[in-house]
């Protein structure tokens, strides 16, 4: 069965917010890989690219992990 799309075709919710986020705080992908990978969520530079590039799915844990990181709601998280 295949994933569902946003309308646009979209695979994920986040990724603008993510470049936001993360570019405020000052992180490189790579940073913010190693702060998901401190708080146990398996994700390297490759894995941010591919989120923020609509390239990959994120799934609800690894929501849960980027919103810890940026001290955000999950509602901050996909606006």
């Amino acid at each position: 069965m295949p994933k569902p799309l946003s309308d646009s075709g979209r695979k994920n919710l986040i990724s603008d917010r993510l470049i936001e986020l993360r570019k405020r705080h000052g992180l490189s992908q790579r940073d913010l890989a190693r702060e998901l990978q401190i708080l146990g969520c398996d994700m390297d530079k490759n894995v941010i690219t591919r989120i923020e590039t609509q390239k990959r799915y994120v799934t609800d844990i690894e929501i849960q992990k980027i919103c810890e990181v940026f001290h955000v709601t999950f509602e901050d998280l996909i606006q």
